[in-house]
């Protein structure tokens, strides 16, 4: 059986929260003098996004802590050879928004590659579990562990694919000819993959019902104003 914590106060909190910060987001981007202000807060809107995933999470154990420092290094070492080569993702570049950078990447980039990960596997168990219980199905290990994987890397590359727009014309980074190439999806779906892979090795089926949540809020935000910033 897999671990959760139930829905109450202390889970209710954090959503808010979340909510909150994301809802002044939209709003003070689309609607107010202020825009740069609030694009430039990014930084601190991702840091406190991660703080309340980790004050919800069951125990701050050393495989969690594992988890968010290979994730961390994964993902700005992927990053770094696609800025600096372009062997990977593609030609692209950082700009200012997102804070201090290491060899042209910014170092909450290795943050948001835990949060994306972490978020969509945790959004893929719940979901499957839920299934087993509803349809009182007894998956094998290796079976579900499979569906973990495909179905988080599917979710992780989604979430960049409505990313990428909003990212371009906010300036987080920008792609050589204004084009985001097939094959930074690709690259997406593998190296997520194999951090869910990791995942699943270290975390098991330990879950966390705010990063399903915050998976939503932050989908939920960045293709709304995907739409409307390409409405104006």
């Amino acid at each position: 059986m897999f671990k959760t914590t139930s829905f109450n106060s202390k889970n209710f909190i954090p959503i808010a929260i979340a909510i909150l910060f994301h809802v002044t987001g939209l709003l003070g981007i689309l609607f107010t003098p202020y825009k740069d202000w609030f694009v430039n807060s990014t930084p601190l809107v991702l840091i406190t996004m991660f703080l309340l995933l980790s004050s919800i999470q069951l125990k701050i154990a050393k495989a969690y802590i594992l988890f968010f420092t290979v994730s961390f290094i994964v993902g700005m070492a992927t990053e770094i050879v696609g800025v600096q080569t372009g062997i990977l993702f593609g030609h692209y570049q950082y700009g200012q928004v997102l804070g201090p950078k290491i060899f042209g990447v910014p170092l909450l980039i290795g943050l948001n590659w835990f949060l994306i990960v972490y978020c969509s596997g945790s959004l893929v168990t719940q979901f499957i579990s839920l299934l087993q219980k509803k349809w009182n199905l007894n998956m094998n290990t290796v079976l579900y562990t499979i569906l973990v994987i495909v179905g988080g890397a599917l979710l992780a590359t989604f979430f960049d694919i409505i990313l990428e727009p909003v990212a371009i014309k906010l300036q987080f980074w920008s792609w050589e000819n204004g084009q985001v190439p097939l094959f930074n999806y690709t690259c997406w779906f593998l190296i997520s993959g194999a951090l869910l892979g990791f995942k699943m090795y270290v975390l098991k089926k330990e879950t966390n019902p705010f990063a399903t949540s915050l998976y939503i809020i932050q989908t939920a935000f960045f293709l709304i104003l995907h739409l409307l910033l390409s409405s104006k």
